[in-house]
């Protein structure tokens, strides 16, 4: 009886040993994301604080690009997602989830936009010749 509850124990151990194809990381690759992080935020800090680029929107475009990178960051270092882990699953995830989140945030904004045109049915200069 003993024989069999050492098989069956032995097989349980082996159960818990699969790999799932998820990216398990070594300090090395944690303090290589944690680095790339702090780049990536002091950058965009100098940019503001030292008035770099002359326009607004310029240092604004190059922050978004700068986020866009530093979230790719996160994904791969601290997240560990790539396209095999859970069987290709969490990047089907990601993809779905941005386009949700680009259609509603182009469809909101181009609601804002079209309301605040329709509603504004004066223009500054016919409101300066008001009595």
């Amino acid at each position: 009886m003993s024989a069999q509850t050492e098989t069956s124990h032995d097989t349980h151990d082996h159960a818990h040993d699969h790999d799932d194809g998820a990216s398990h990381s070594t300090l090395k690759g944690y303090l290589t994301g944690f680095i790339l992080s702090v780049i990536l935020t002091a950058i965009p800090f100098w940019l503001v604080m030292g008035k770099v680029f002359d326009s607004s929107s310029t240092t604004a475009t190059v922050i978004l690009g700068f986020a866009a990178v530093q979230i790719v960051v996160h994904m791969v270092y601290f997240l560990h997602m790539n396209t095999r882990s859970e069987g290709g699953w969490n990047m089907l995830a990601l993809v779905f989830t941005v386009v949700i989140v680009v259609i509603t945030l182009s469809g909101s904004l181009w609601v804002m936009y079209h309301l605040n045109h329709n509603m504004m049915p004066m223009s500054v200069h016919d409101m300066k010749n008001m009595p």
